[in-house]
């Protein structure tokens, strides 16, 4: 490879490795204020996969797990759910008890066009139209954003 094909070639690969620790700056740990923070497992309810506890999910630990959270995350262990990595929210079904009732259900957002009612774990990506409804008037965000 000549020296001029190499420079742009460098160029693109800082490129795609800068995005991606810009993708990866984006999302909000939160705090360590759970009680099963510090334990070696995630306990927020927005992420999936191996690094997550098996133990039910609770509300009042999302964004309080970030040490755990980001440990995880950054080794490969995490995802946050639902959530492509272009950025594009995949709201889910309408499965769960309390879809279609104007209130979003989903742990994952945050905002006014919340339920006021305690989130369970069940309803995860459970009230889709509820919630897709609320993002797309400017009433929720991603739990941290």
């Amino acid at each position: 490879m000549t020296r001029f094909l190499r420079i742009p070639v460098m160029i693109g690969v800082l490129a795609i490795a800068g995005a991606t620790t810009a993708v990866a700056q984006s999302v909000n740990f939160g705090d360590d204020s759970s009680q099963w923070a510090n334990d070696g497992e995630c306990d927020d309810g927005r992420f999936s996969g191996p690094g997550l506890t098996s133990t039910p999910l609770l509300q009042q630990d999302v964004l309080a797990d970030a040490t755990d959270c980001r440990t995880a995350y950054k080794a490969g262990r995490l995802s946050l759910l639902g959530v492509a990595s272009d950025g594009r929210i995949d709201f889910g079904n309408d499965s769960g008890e309390w879809a279609n009732d104007g209130e979003c259900d989903d742990m994952r957002f945050a905002g006014p066009g919340m339920t006021q009612t305690p989130l369970l774990q069940d309803d995860i990506m459970r009230d889709a139209t509820d919630c897709r409804e609320a993002y797309a008037a400017g009433r929720l965000t991603l739990a941290g954003q």
